[in-house]
């Protein structure tokens, strides 16, 4: 707007005059509101931690604590009860103390004692591997000439150079410690006197792999008939590719699946025909098109965004209702076991409409319109698991099964090769699904290489 001059302003009457003063304002308005939505476009965004998006806590900012502090309170806090290590019922080795003199001299070694404290120490014994020679006799047969070999053990025949307690230890060690060769060949030297090379170990890797995949198989019936799957996937290297290392989590077993593709088609080839009755997943596109009944939006993640969404627009209170709600929803469904049904149905009734409401309501922060079409084109997924107590809120046990791959990867820098990525899918597998079922996971290992050789040798020795 031009800038009139004195002489024009004299001339103007009282009503001109408050005209030009509301239109001069109106356009001064205008123009902030437009430097301004220019401003925060110029702003960097708030930075990404674990409480705004999907990043791990680990890679947090963490500040220096202070130099000078109060020494920490050692034993138990105020209010709660010490802990103890407990005492073994049967202990290997059991040492009596004596009793001798008091300090004023008198001879005590034949009063009753009225107390016995019991103290254990626990230690590991020295280890030395145990080699086993075989010695198979080689002849020919005199009458038709063929060449005879003598029986061996089943436990000890074949080309096998290392017994299945060392290989489980090796497979255990590689990828569940994450241990790369180099290391590994260290670790075997220094704890248990065996040296073996990068060759040995990728032969014993490929064999773990192997038995595992035949578990594999029926792990991932188990997932089928599974009534809930919950499913992620995270970035994979392979042999200098990317790939993508999927988890599929049910009731009983858990599966992990390596593929050069994040596409829809590694669900159509773990589901086949199946179609299970609930999925839960974040908002990946093929996730959404798993072939299931119903499915549930990982409600994590839902506040994770919102948080995001209120750290770059604070006045945005719809956001804030948004996340005010999914946390509402989560903890009536965590006292479901402390309410009626009918008090239960109640409060979700409430909360469906409060959610209808908010989505239905018109926001026109620009920062809000993918979070608001997510939940518009999502409605039915986002409380599903009000309705069905055996469908969680959340996605974080796929998430929790990937992260010991994600420590493996940055730790190892990934898989030379396509068979050893499978491999270590097949494993983690055999390893999660155990962990699942309560079981040791060096049993389910051990279990992978066949019967146990030093038993059998023990038992034969005279």
């Amino acid at each position: 707007m031009k800038r009139p001059s004195r002489e024009a302003l004299e001339q103007l009457s009282k009503e001109e005059l408050i005209e030009l003063f509301y239109a001069m304002f109106d356009a001064f308005e205008a123009e902030i509101a437009k430097l301004r939505a220019e401003i925060e476009k110029l702003k960097p965004p708030p930075p990404t931690t674990s409480r705004n998006s999907s990043q791990p806590p680990s890679r947090d900012f963490k500040g220096n604590r202070p130099v000078h502090r109060p020494a920490k309170k050692r034993g138990a806090r105020d209010g709660h009860a010490m802990m103890r290590r407990e005492l073994v019922d049967q202990p290997d080795k059991v040492i009596e103390g004596q009793m001798g003199r008091c300090r004023c001299g008198a001879d005590v070694s034949g009063v009753v004692p009225h107390k016995v404290i019991r103290r254990q120490v626990t230690e590991l014994p020295e280890t030395k591997p145990v080699v086993i020679e075989t010695r198979q006799p080689v002849a020919t047969c005199p009458c038709c000439g063929d060449v005879v070999y003598g029986a061996l053990p089943a436990e000890l025949s074949g080309e096998r150079m290392f017994g299945p307690r060392l290989e489980a230890i090796l497979t255990y060690l590689q990828h569940q410690q994450h241990m790369s060769y180099e290391r590994l060949q260290e670790t075997m030297w220094e704890l248990f006197g065996v040296t073996i090379s990068q060759g040995g170990i990728a032969c014993v890797s490929e064999r773990a792999g192997t038995a595992a995949a035949q578990q594999a198989e029926a792990i991932q019936q188990a997932v089928q008939a599974s009534p809930v799957i919950r499913s992620d996937e995270t970035s994979a290297r392979v042999d200098g590719r990317n790939w993508w290392q999927w988890v599929f989590v049910g009731w009983e077993a858990v599966l992990h699946v390596i593929r050069p593709s994040r596409g829809e088609d590694v669900i159509t080839e773990v589901m086949g025909a199946v179609r299970v009755p609930a999925w839960v997943s974040d908002c990946w596109a093929p996730q959404l098109r798993a072939p299931a009944e119903k499915r549930q939006l990982c409600l994590s993640h839902q506040i994770r965004n919102l948080e995001s969404l209120i750290e770059r627009a604070p006045r945005l209170h719809w956001a804030r209702q948004m996340q005010a709600l999914f946390r509402e929803a989560i903890h009536l469904a965590n006292r479901r076991a402390e309410m009626s049904p009918r008090g239960f149905q109640r409060r979700t009734t409430q909360i469906e409409h409060r959610l209808a409401h908010l989505i239905n309501r018109p926001v026109t922060n620009s920062l809000a319109q993918p979070l608001l079409k997510r939940y518009r084109k999502h409605r039915d997924h986002l409380l599903v698991f009000l309705h069905d107590p055996t469908v969680p809120h959340h996605n974080n046990d796929a998430e929790r099964a990937l992260r010991g791959s994600v420590v493996h990867r940055k730790v190892t820098g990934g898989f030379r090769s396509a068979w050893g990525a499978h491999a270590y899918a097949a494993i983690a597998s055999v390893v999660d699904t155990a962990k699942m079922c309560g079981r040791r996971v060096f049993e389910a290992l051990l279990g992978l290489f066949g019967p146990p050789v030093l038993p059998f040798v023990m038992a034969q020795s005279p």
